[in-house]
């Protein structure tokens, strides 16, 4: 199927015309046939559906000049020039310039359909990447900083705002590479803080003897090497919030010193003996269970109580497939930006690969990726090799059902959750589509745009 993407046949020849377009229709992609690219041009418009198949040798404008005149418009159409032998270096050079094929007279129906499908699939994947684009231009708020359609990244934006005017301590869980300072900025950016101090600490990037006094400062003298007066992380976050990444490598002896910071709401530089005020909201960040490591008596109960008066928990990206491709669609133009690079578009066979890589690494491997992606250095793959790829589970059955589940979804979001024209495009009576969506608790529309009852 065409996805929508209307291919433009344009040749003077009616035979070769007429057989042109009878091979990219029973192809089934939608068609439609001119005798002068004067004709084709009006069809022609920025972001338009559209794939050209145009002889070179034409009367009045020739395959070239409407090349050169598409390109204008939006060089991003594919244009497909037919060629004959004596053109073939013509050609070679017009694909120099722009031209996305062509090719040689003669030809048969089955090859110029082939050609035209990776045309037509060229296409729907940069208007796809030009709506993403365009999604995150127009988006705005909390949806323009935690980025993602999936429900649960829904509803993680819903608990942040639900927080960030409040004063309490929030605890947010997940994987490493989840983002987790990500949401702890948004709970600071989104609420009354704002204007105040953000303080970052990840408390497992510091020596345990140098981490009271980057937690709480120091006086001038209060050990060697101590010259001057020095304000702590905790004092520095006065009126605004204190983020403490890997909470979970705390050492225990300052854990109850952060406990009474927290309950007291005071503290006292080392070398000092006066009770310092202080008002922060404190988040903490961690990729361990902390309730077992409190079991174990490796985290103190008490402080995690303190800690985790309200929770967000972040998903790891496996289990949020469907934010792939726009969260690499933001990564992609930010590393342009950074790198002062074009940002590129994906290929079909590399969208494939990053709908089901495993990404144990989760948004920050994804971001790497799309770093490389930019630089160049990835090639035809996107991944490494040797890179896991595999849906969660990683078992035959397990991947199976994940395809599944992605075409069928894929299909419906192509055919505006239309389960009719679903079922024919997927190949698949409607009783049996029905019995699927049920399985897959797939929302789906009937032809006159009601939800159906599955």
């Amino acid at each position: 199927m065409g996805d929508e993407i209307r291919v433009l046949v344009v040749e003077d020849d009616e035979n070769v015309r007429f057989g042109v377009e009878q091979a990219v229709a029973l192809a089934g992609f939608p068609v439609s046939a001119f005798a002068s690219a004067a004709q084709a041009l009006a069809e022609v418009a920025p972001g338009a559906p559209l794939v050209i198949v145009s002889d070179v040798r034409m009367p009045g404008i020739d395959g070239l000049q409407l090349l050169d005149k598409v390109m204008a418009i939006d060089a991003q159409i594919p244009v497909v020039l037919i060629s004959g032998h004596a053109d073939i270096s013509t050609a070679v050079g017009a694909m120099q310039v722009g031209a996305y094929d062509f090719i040689e007279k003669p030809f048969s129906s089955d090859h110029i359909a082939g050609r035209v499908a990776r045309a037509v699939e060229k296409r729907r994947l940069t208007l796809e990447v030009q709506g993403l684009r365009a999604a995150l231009d127009n988006w705005q708020g909390i949806e323009a900083l935690v980025l993602g359609k999936s429900p649960a990244i829904a509803e993680v934006r819903k608990k942040i705002l639900r927080l960030a005017d409040t004063s309490v301590s929030v605890l947010i869980t997940g994987e490493t590479g989840t983002g987790k300072e990500l949401i702890a900025r948004s709970l600071h950016d989104f609420g009354g803080r704002r204007d105040k101090h953000f303080v970052a600490l990840n408390c497992g990037g510091l020596p345990e003897q140098i981490f009271e006094s980057e937690l709480f400062g120091h006086e001038a003298g209060a050990f060697t090497g101590a010259i001057k007066k020095r304000i702590g992380k905790i004092e520095w976050a006065h009126g605004g919030t204190l983020f403490l990444d890997e909470i979970e490598t705390m050492p225990v002896a300052l854990q109850i010193k952060m406990l009474r910071v927290l309950q007291e709401r005071t503290l006292e530089r080392l070398g000092a003996n006066e009770s310092i005020p202080v008002d922060c909201r404190v988040v903490a960040a961690s990729k361990a269970d902390l309730a077992a490591l409190s079991a174990d008596g490796r985290f103190r109960a008490d402080l995690l109580y303190r800690l985790n008066v309200a929770q967000i928990e972040l998903p790891p990206l496996r289990e949020r497939r469907e934010d792939v491709p726009l969260l690499f669609e933001h990564f992609v133009l930010a590393a342009a930006r950074r790198f002062g690079q074009p940002a590129p578009v994906v290929s079909a066979s590399q969208v494939s690969e990053l709908m089901t890589h495993a990404w144990p690494g989760n948004v920050r491997e994804l971001q790497n990726v799309a770093d490389r992606f930019v630089l160049g250095l990835t090639g035809d793959s996107l991944l490494s090799e040797g890179a896991s790829v595999a849906v969660k589970g990683g078992s035959l059955a397990d991947q199976m059902a994940y395809f599944e589940r992605m075409l069928i979804e894929d299909m419906l979001r192509r055919h505006h959750g239309n389960v009719a024209d679903t079922s024919e495009a997927l190949g698949m009576p409607k009783k049996t589509l029905y019995h699927k969506l049920r399985l897959l608790k797939i929302a789906a529309r009937d032809a006159q745009g009601e939800e159906v009852d599955t």
